[in-house]
């Protein structure tokens, strides 16, 4: 999980300590005040003029709102940047204006800087650890500045020291809109809404303490390396534990560009692309995976080393998903792809983001009456910031109240989809992530995302939906490390599963007429294989298996048509869509992204399917039904008949007769 901070946020001990210093907190009490409270005058007045309806008013009252907090110091503008994400707290025009909040706060002094460090190091003298690069700080921010400088042993090293004084403006910040959140609550009470302004305050207290504490840091960035640093193309510095305090932190210097800086990037020779598939791949598994993620990959946080690895910095901002939110949220996705909205509804309100004792019926209409015109998109157009505005608005509207780990994703993909334009126009998170989305869907055997299964590829009465099958194999073929025999495997553990018999049914006429279309060859290795299962021979159905796979990976769908004429002295009648889309199946099953997969790897499944009496029943089914193909095209052959047309029913014809001379 995320490191907690050594100094943790206590609001109730902040509150004894900060009442007892009036001077304090009485003039930090006005300066917040008078921005924020005209605002909220000029939001009053909207209301009672019937203003607040019209976007317009709502963009110039958000624009107002985002000028005051940049001009209230580091921790309101951390605030400003965390109700960017919060959809179900603030309409859309609120969201898209404070996005625009930057850290654009005023350098503090060398002095000041060496000062801490000799202080929180315990030096006599910063030259006497460090020697500088560069006499000014390289980078700086709201919480702290960074310095490229040279250890004692030759390391070149960045070193980022905190802003003096930034713990206690924070402590009293917050203090400040704890006792303005009681008068917010009024606010939306009157507004009707049902916000807990002082639990939102305090969410946001934790997140900004683990985020000023440089040792939490530095656990969370030596956890991200354990968990990310052995993924293809993802560096992470190394972090000099010694040499780190809750003020100072220092870390291994990383010399690379920042992923929108086109012209490095063409000098090092670097592909775009590349960089942001790495960047989109790597922060799915953390999200869907392990559930520990970089909630704030922006452009400043991330380095395109000259070797082409992507560099992750500043591990502050980190967030956590347990494994049920983390299927959940793939849940949601299968929902939204499915255009079920009952479903996705009962889900939100499962994982707590509605009230239990909710009518549920006007939300699961607002969402259809919505979603369904961004989902019509073409999956290349298809984007995160669009998908969510329209669930903001409706969370905005209903009853919603969004958890940490919600948000901290909502932020992520929105960062992450941001970032992807600025370096490819053309980026899309949806179509990038899908392939892994798919490998997840095929692979994993946790109960979550078995029904995410069942919901995408078969449909209510158990029938196999072949096309979304299909599309399943072909985009997670293209995901790194998926293995398609685990694929295979968790597919049959469906025809193994009680009440299955649609399933096999449905099966057993698709792959009699798919091999049936593919020529006499194929059909009767697949004889071969039905046989083989039917009598329990493992090693007779993998060498008839690895026939089928050697055919249908090799020829092409024009050497295909041939071979069948000639072996059936004539043309057969157009394949089916669906026959179509199972032939793709079989084809993709036998593929992985480097090419043809291990035909040893099915044994087991062969095993296993070998040893369930109703898959031998099917099986004997699909060899009988088989053989009565291959005697009727042969018998017809010899007499110089037309060729059969046997139809969809596979078990419908005799052995000579086909539907149109019935």
């Amino acid at each position: 999980k995320v490191a907690e901070p050594l100094v943790k946020y206590d609001p109730v001990k902040a509150e004894k300590l900060l009442f007892r210093q009036p001077t304090k907190w009485l003039v930090r009490n006005f300066q917040i005040a008078v921005p924020l409270g005209w605002w909220a005058v000029n939001i009053a007045a909207d209301f009672i003029m019937g203003r607040q309806k019209f976007s317009r008013y709502r963009r110039e009252r958000a624009a107002q709102l985002t000028s005051a907090i940049s001009m209230l110091g580091p921790a309101i503008i951390k605030g400003g940047q965390a109700l960017a994400s919060r959809p179900d707290l603030l309409p859309a025009e609120y969201l898209e204006e404070l996005q625009k909040l930057q850290d654009d706060v005023p350098r503090f002094s060398n002095e000041v800087a060496f000062r801490t460090v000799e202080e929180e190091l315990e030096l006599e003298s910063f030259e006497d650890l460090f020697e500088l690069e560069f006499e000014e700080p390289v980078a700086a921010a709201s919480i702290g500045q960074v310095y490229k400088a040279t250890l004692l042993n030759g390391d070149t090293v960045a070193i980022k020291i905190q802003r003096p004084g930034c713990e206690e403006i924070i402590a009293l910040d917050l203090y400040i809109l704890r006792w303005w959140s009681g008068i917010y609550n009024k606010i939306f009470d009157l507004l009707g809404r049902d916000i807990d302004v002082q639990s939102i305050i305090d969410d946001f207290g934790e997140l900004i303490y683990r985020e000023i504490d440089y040792v939490a840091e530095a656990a969370n960035a030596q956890r991200f390396n354990e968990l990310y640093a052995g993924v293809t193309d993802v560096f992470v510095p190394k972090i000099y534990s010694d040499l780190t305090t809750r003020k100072v932190l220092t870390m291994e210097w990383v010399d690379g560009c920042r992923l929108t800086d086109e012209p490095t990037l063409r000098r090092y020779g670097l592909d775009e692309s590349k960089l942001i598939e790495a960047l989109v791949q790597c922060s799915l598994r953390q999200i869907l995976e392990n559930g520990f993620f970089h909630a704030d990959p922006h452009a400043g946080n991330l380095l395109a080393c000259r070797d082409g690895r992507l560099c992750y910095l500043d591990f502050g901002m980190m967030s956590y998903a347990t494994l049920e939110q983390r299927n959940g949220f793939l849940l949601a996705v299968v929902n939204v792809v499915n255009r079920d909205w009952g479903s996705l509804v009962r889900l939100y309100q499962r994982l707590g983001f509605i009230p239990p004792n909710t009518n549920l019926q006007p939300i699961e209409e607002a969402l259809e009456r919505a979603l369904p015109d961004v989902l019509n998109a073409d999956i290349s157009e298809l984007n995160i910031k669009n998908i969510f505005n329209k669930l903001g608005d409706i969370m905005y509207r209903f009853p919603f109240s969004l958890p940490p780990f919600y948000i901290a994703i909502i932020r992520c993909l929105g960062v992450l989809e941001g970032l992807a334009i600025q370096v490819d126009p053309k980026a899309r998170i949806v179509s990038e992530s899908y392939p892994y989305v798919a490998s997840r869907v095929l692979t994993d055997k946790s109960d979550d995302l078995q029904e995410a299964f069942r919901r995408l590829a078969l449909s209510k009465e158990g029938h196999i939906r072949w096309d979304r099958l299909e599309s399943l194999l072909d985009e997670a073929k293209d995901s790194a490390g998926y293995d398609v025999s685990a694929a295979a495997d968790l597919l049959t553990d469906y025809l193994l599963e009680d009440g299955s018999e649609t399933l096999l049914d449905d099966l057993a006429v698709q792959i009699v007429d798919a091999a049936d279309s593919l020529g006499s060859e194929t059909l009767a290795y697949v004889g071969q294989a039905a046989r083989a299962l039917a009598i329990n021979d493992e090693i007779g159905a993998v060498r008839a298996l690895r026939s089928i796979q050697e055919i249908l990976t090799q020829q092409d769908a024009n050497d295909a048509r041939q071979r069948v004429q000639e072996d059936f002295l004539g043309a057969l009648p157009e394949l089916s869509p669906s026959m179509q889309r199972f032939r793709k199946v079989l084809t993709l099953l036998a593929e992985t992204q480097s090419g043809q997969t291990d035909p040893s790897k099915y044994v087991p499944i062969v095993r296993k399917l070998a040893q369930e009496p109703r898959i031998r029943q099917t099986a004997s089914v699909i060899a009988a039904r088989l053989g009565e193909r291959v005697l009727s095209r042969g018998l017809r052959a010899v007499f110089g008949l037309p060729p059969p047309d046997f139809g969809r029913a596979s078990g419908a014809t005799t052995v000579t007769e086909d539907k149109s001379m019935a």
